[in-house]
């Protein structure tokens, strides 16, 4: 998988130096994405068996909405709904569904973890530059038989154009993103062959790309995105102000028109 050494690793992490939790409105954020890309994870999950008899595991688990649906609706006997931050999961906390406060990067250190038949990510492993040993310990984690599902962010800019506020503005959050967290969409379209060389069979990847329209879900999350970042975009001469302001507005116009970022999602099998 595409990763840039160690030592050329920010020290930045998200949750931490971006997207703290805590912060006034971060739930509302997550929430916005949830209601976009939820319909599109519940049916891969749906397709690849997540049900009764399974034991499940939502890795970075944010609100809960997975968690919740894998053990209320889809019936998974068991969900471990998987954070650092625990906050807005522990309400959710039932019979059959654990809240587990955990770092991803420490898993070796939860031996009462288990193993599982259903191991899902999104838009976890981009934001991670130790994701090469991240997954290694997800598939380690898998039953045989069992399925590992990744979603990450994948960006198709049209490269006619480079100098619109929205596409200067999206490349200068793509940036802001890896040098302080280490952010990598590269590695996010190497995730399919990163999976068939962590053993998993049946690899498989599809993209969605849901529409953006002012006043949706979708644009209220990349909104409320950028807003959040507009301290680290406009520093070292990212980006100006008036160009951040255009791009903004320009999310609320009805002269709206792009292909917003998609969601690439892989899946394999434990052998």
């Amino acid at each position: 998988m595409a990763a840039a050494p160690d030592e050329q690793s920010p020290a930045g992490r998200y949750g931490e130096d971006l997207f703290p939790p805590g912060l006034p409105g971060e739930g509302d954020r997550i929430d916005h994405a949830a209601l976009v890309y939820d319909p599109y994870t519940r049916e891969r999950l749906a397709a690849l068996g997540a049900g009764p008899g399974t034991r499940c595991l939502d890795v970075g688990a944010g609100t809960g909405t997975i968690a919740r649906w894998l053990a209320e609706e889809a019936c998974a006997d068991e969900v471990v709904a998987l954070d650092r931050d625990t906050g807005r999961l522990d309400r959710l906390a039932g019979d059959r569904l654990r809240v587990r406060a955990a770092d991803l990067t420490r898993l070796p250190d939860d031996p009462g973890l288990g193993t599982f038949d259903l191991v899902h990510a999104r838009f976890v492993l981009m934001h991670l530059p130790e994701r090469r040993e991240v997954l290694a310990r997800l598939v380690g984690l898998l039953n045989p038989g069992g399925h590992l599902v990744l979603s990450d962010a994948a960006d198709i800019p049209d490269p006619a154009d480079t100098g619109s506020p929205y596409r200067r503005t999206l490349d200068a959050m793509w940036h802001a993103l890896r040098e302080t967290i280490g952010t990598d969409l590269a590695a996010v379209r190497a995730h399919p062959h990163a999976l068939r060389a962590a053993g998993l069979h049946d690899v498989t990847a599809e993209l969605v790309c849901p529409p953006l329209r002012p006043g949706t879900p979708l644009a209220a999350f990349w909104t409320d995105t950028l807003r959040r970042l507009r301290p680290d975009l406009l520093s070292g001469g990212r980006l100006d102000e008036a160009t951040l302001d255009e791009a903004l507005a320009y999310l609320e116009s009805p002269d709206l028109a792009e292909l917003a970022p998609g969601m690439l999602t892989v899946w394999g099998r434990h052998p």
